[in-house]
């Protein structure tokens, strides 16, 4: 989806708008949070809380960030002078930070994304943006590991994909049933990383930091 320009003074809308006429302003965003305050219990007109609206709508376009990016086109560029490589290219330890879609409560964890090059590759960076064009929108992790393998795989017609997920679910650690430390785990191979229990084995050796 396509970020959509809004003069935050005015609540003027482009003509862009038009695709997507129910997005509120900034104006009306502000306007939720204070009702949110009050609902809460606080008073919104109170000192400290008079420019929590700003803030939390400033926050929430870093957030969501991503509704504005197109992750296909992170992919675009390529290299193609990797005298002959044709092994596993693997980044671990992508910090993830996403928010659930059923309570907007924080995703914290790591990913770890693997592909097996056909005569081309990406620059490293590209794949940690790419994480963030999915992760910075509202997200359940199954969906989220799909898009990013989908992705990279359709982008670089690469001979194998692999990804996992492994991150905490603050809907589950600080609401709930309070289970603090509890990660979940999720995985999607394509390629040679799904017909291949050997390759798939690598890539978890890769990760164990073992082999």
């Amino acid at each position: 989806m396509n970020a959509i320009a809004y003069d935050s003074e005015s609540c003027a809308q482009d003509e862009e708008d038009q695709i997507l006429q129910t997005r509120p302003c900034r104006a009306q965003a502000e306007q939720a949070v204070r009702t949110l305050i009050a609902w809460a219990g606080d008073d919104p007109t109170r000192e400290g809380l008079l420019d929590t609206p700003k803030r939390v709508a400033k926050a929430f376009e870093e957030w969501f960030s991503g509704y504005a990016e197109e992750p296909e086109t992170l992919l675009a560029r390529t290299f193609e002078e990797v005298d002959g490589y044709n092994d596993i290219v693997l980044l671990r330890d992508i910090r993830l930070e996403s928010m659930c879609e059923h309570h907007m409560a924080p995703i914290m964890g790591k990913v770890h994304i693997a592909y097996l090059p056909d005569g081309k590759v990406v620059g490293i960076s590209k794949l940690a943006r790419l994480v963030d064009a999915y992760a910075k929108r509202l997200q359940i992790q199954e969906k989220l590991t799909s898009q990013i393998a989908s992705t990279l795989q359709d982008g670089l017609a690469a001979r194998g994909v692999a990804v996992m997920i492994e991150a905490e679910h603050h809907c589950m650690s600080t609401r709930g049933v309070h289970k603090h430390g509890v990660d979940t785990v999720t995985t999607r191979f394509t390629g040679q990383f799904d017909t291949d229990p050997a390759m798939q084995q690598r890539f978890f050796q890769l990760l164990r930091r073992d082999a």
